[in-house]
């Protein structure tokens, strides 16, 4: 989105070189993916959305189709397969052939809402990834579990009436987007942290508004909004979690899985901007992961 923005393709390179430098590197089933299927994004987009953002996409340069969402040439089909990777994540995982995936990809997805990109995002991920899930028969609820910096106001703007869907979300606040902090839904649980929340307050929050609404939904699928923009190194955020905060988190969304859903976990990035922290934190998750 332009050599300066922080939602730059070096994230990624920081997470591949961290996994290369380590044993995780080798013990990861590493999937290639085909871009999402135009109907599988129509039941989360509306068809005119998805029209007007292919048309505004430029032969070259960027053109802004937001404040903070710059398109260039390839931001299309980028957003295409990052939302084809989700799906074809959790395809593999309701066929059985992984107990869990995470998916490192770029553009974020949380903060698009029903037809609106914003928040560096262009397409909902994870809400690809939800109605891939309920297409299947036997899935009748899931979860998402959203740890970024920032509130996961798309997601919530495309499922607030869908009780099928429980959604979770810590999130700094007041912070952006500054949206639908104040929803009141039985399938929303808000956690808004204070700036200069510790990773001891976040896990007691954790404990204390998300065990009882899942053990309440008992989903049969677990989605994670995996952003680690809440460590305290970052530079977008003012929470104050490490990495041993992440892999708390994850271990408990591991075992939240085995209890109701199967084992069944699909994650997807959203936010981390400080590479180092990003790299190491994306590593504790995956380490959760692969002890499921």
């Amino acid at each position: 989105m332009g050599s300066l923005h922080p939602e730059s393709p070096a994230r990624l390179q920081a997470i591949e070189d961290h996994l290369n430098a380590t044993e995780l590197g080798k013990r990861l089933h590493r999937l290639s993916v085909q871009p999402v299927s135009r109907a599988l994004l129509e039941r989360v987009h509306p068809p005119e959305f998805i029209d007007w953002l292919e048309e505004s996409a430029p032969q070259r340069g960027y053109s802004y189709v937001d404040a903070d969402v710059a398109l260039n040439p390839h931001s299309i089909r980028a957003a295409y397969l990052a939302a084809g990777a989700m799906a074809t994540a959790t395809e593999r995982v309701i066929n059985g052939e992984f107990s869990n995936a995470f998916c490192a990809v770029r553009p974020p997805g949380h903060h698009a809402e029903l037809a609106q990109a914003m928040g560096f995002c262009i397409f909902n991920n994870i809400a690809v990834a939800i109605e891939q899930a309920l297409s299947h028969q036997g899935i009748e609820r899931v979860a998402v579990l959203d740890f970024d910096v920032h509130h996961c106001n798309g997601t919530i703007d495309i499922f607030k009436e869908r009780p099928e869907v429980l959604i979770c979300s810590t999130f700094q606040h007041p912070f952006y987007p500054y949206r639908y902090f104040d929803i009141e839904r039985p399938n929303i649980v808000n956690s808004p942290l204070p700036a200069g929340t510790t990773g001891d307050q976040f896990r007691r929050t954790v404990e204390r508004d998300w065990l009882p609404a899942l053990h309440g939904h008992q989903p049969q699928m677990i989605f994670v909004s995996a952003g680690f923009d809440a460590h305290r190194d970052d530079p977008l955020g003012q929470l104050l979690l490490d990495e041993a905060d992440y892999r708390w988190v994850s271990e408990l969304i591991v075992d939240a899985a085995a209890r109701t859903a199967g084992k069944r976990v699909v994650a997807t990035l959203e936010g981390g901007y400080h590479l180092k922290a990003l790299a190491a934190s994306v590593g504790e998750h995956l380490q959760a992961l692969l002890a499921a």
